[in-house]
């Protein structure tokens, strides 16, 4: 981590917490950590956990390390170990070689188990997991003890042992702690600390256990053992922190301190693992990194910048209670942060053919272009200008509305960087009835867009020449969801049921100037009057692919707006 990247959420109260516990001399260092599990790519809630993790650690000069909780081989995959170490060393952070897996701890937590088994504080369990389900009671009826509850310390050692060396198949037995069945806290009903798994293998260890602790074991000891000083952790797992510190306290052992914060929710957004592969399973988007997709993979193929989402999770800030934040202050801090950065261009994503006539056949001429008002030292560059251009069909309107300031027949504009010209006629398709081309002259005394009449031209369009303009597919994304809250859903309805249909539009036959199509993918442009805009990982010289990361207005505020005004 760099100085640049101490975004440590400024005064709240984990920071208060962990000033308190080095000024009692309750720890005498900081670790934190980092525990993601291998099953999923990381979305824009990861990275506020991220942030938060990597961040405290670097604000009080101390450590956070990168633990992968690989305790389920069903679901993990390498594939996911590699795409989340990539994704947050691209948000900005680094473990510094402190790379664990819970599975480095396999046999240390077997022993653990052992000490357990030993001390009568766990048991080898017989029940199915529907029954160990029905044993446990609700949140109002206490549960009631399974028959095998009381076996003997030593069968309850035999048992775990054959567990080990596989001799049951899988959901045969479990190990389950004994704490007490009637506790107002469901945790604490003997919940499940080893289940039987014997395919697939491990993607670390192979066939070398057929028994894996159960993510509620393994959390608190692995801290434990990497000497973690604070725990932070959302607020779902408040709940389950009464058994973490009995497990700690039942084996002796070092005792981290957990503290909880609220998770990120995000409108038009789903934050669930288990909801986004169903996207993927299904085929609604194109991947973990769709860039509809709220995963880091997927913003940052969007065009998302790791300084914009940083600085999203400062805004949004620390906090003990759930509220769902508004999608908008991160497209926002996104178009502040492109502003700065992304050169400008010009591209015409639905193109209209104009023609000036009084232009000279065969000449080409040069002009200059500003690349980045915002950033001087990003220079000019030279755009081409001749006979036949392209405009925006939206820039044209054989009928204008009222202020309406673009081209109209007979009406002036001004085109960026080049001359005024003015609208003497149209061509349109006999068959369709559509404009195909606009015939425009220009008035050579207007170069650079200003006229020495003193005449006032307001409208400024921007344009490509024809004799230059590249060919480019441009892909139009829209949010995910109609609905604020998709996780809300309607009885009888689930998430599925308020996709976008329209959350992407690919437009083929886009205009763009001629050195955009060697842009290398990843790099960031604004389209002048339309949007930011990212060159896709697919992007090519033959086929340049660009996407839209976020409008130059907030489109969907002025709708809500609309709809918020209208009378009941």
């Amino acid at each position: 981590m760099t100085q640049e990247l101490s975004s440590s959420l400024p005064g709240n109260f984990i920071r208060e917490a962990i000033e308190e516990d080095l000024r009692t001399g309750r720890f005498n260092y900081v670790r934190t950590r980092f525990p993601p599990e291998p099953n999923g790519y990381l979305h824009i809630g990861h990275a506020k956990a991220i942030c938060i993790d990597f961040g405290m650690a670097q604000t009080f000069g101390g450590q956070c390390n990168l633990r992968f909780d690989d305790t389920n081989p069903v679901k993990e995959d390498v594939e996911y170990v590699d795409a989340i170490k990539e994704d947050i060393h691209w948000l900005g952070f680094d473990w510094e070689g402190r790379e664990y897996y819970a599975s480095d701890y396999f046999e240390q937590l077997y022993q653990f188990a052992l000490k357990l088994v030993r001390k009568g504080k766990a048991y080898v369990d017989d029940l199915t997991a529907d029954q160990i389900r029905e044993y446990r009671g609700t949140l109002t009826e206490p549960g009631k003890e399974s028959p095998y509850r009381h076996r003997s310390v030593e069968e309850n050692l035999d048992l775990f042992q054959r567990m080990r060396n596989g001799e049951f198949p899988d959901g045969a037995r479990v190990l389950r702690a004994k704490i007490d069945m009637a506790s107002p806290n469901i945790n604490l009903r003997d919940p499940v600390m080893y289940r039987i798994i014997h395919t697939p293998q491990h993607h670390r260890t192979g066939n070398q256990w057929c028994i894996y602790p159960m993510y509620d074991f393994a959390h608190g000891q692995s801290d434990s053992i990497e000497g973690v000083t604070h725990s932070l952790c959302d607020l779902a797992y408040e709940d389950h922190r009464p058994l973490y510190d009995w497990f700690l306290n039942e084996l002796e052992i070092f005792h981290s301190r957990q503290i909880e914060f609220a998770r990120l929710n995000l409108t038009y957004t789903i934050l669930s693992k288990r909801y986004l592969k169903q996207l993927v399973d299904g085929g609604h988007v194109h991947g973990w990194d769709d860039p509809r997709m709220p995963t880091l993979c997927g913003m940052r193929r969007r065009g998302y910048t790791p300084e914009a989402i940083r600085n999203f999770i400062n805004q949004v800030g620390v906090a003990k209670k759930e509220n769902l934040v508004d999608i908008s202050l991160l497209e926002y801090l996104v178009r502040e942060d492109l502003n700065k950065r992304a050169l400008r261009v010009m591209g015409v994503l639905n193109p209209l053919k104009v023609v000036i006539t009084n232009y000279p056949d065969g000449q080409v001429e040069s002009l200059e272009a500003i690349n980045n008002p915002e950033d001087p030292a990003a220079g000019t560059r030279q755009v081409e200008f001749s006979k036949v251009i392209y405009i925006d069909q939206d820039d044209f309107r054989e009928e204008p509305p009222p202020k309406y300031f673009r081209l109209a027949p007979g009406r002036e504009v001004r085109l960026r960087y080049g001359y005024i010209i003015k609208c003497e006629g149209f061509v349109k398709n006999s068959t369709t009835g559509e404009i195909e081309e606009v015939h425009c002259t220009f008035d050579p005394q207007t170069k650079g867009g200003y006229a020495p009449d003193g005449r006032k031209v307001q409208g400024t369009i921007h344009w490509v020449s024809a004799h230059s303009a590249r060919d480019a597919e441009v892909r139009m994304y829209d949010r995910l969801f109609t609905v604020p809250d998709p996780s809300r859903a309607e009885e009888g309805k689930s998430f599925l049921d308020y996709l976008n249909p329209n959350s992407l539009t690919v437009l083929k036959g886009c205009k763009i100037e001629p050195g955009l199509a060697n842009a290398i993918p990843g790099s960031h442009y604004q389209f002048e009057r339309k949007g930011f805009f990212c060159v896709d990982l697919d992007s090519t010289p033959d086929r340049p692919i660009f996407n839209l990361t976020v409008p130059l207005r907030d489109t969907w505020a002025k709708i809500e707006g609309t709809q918020k005004n209208k009378p009941d």
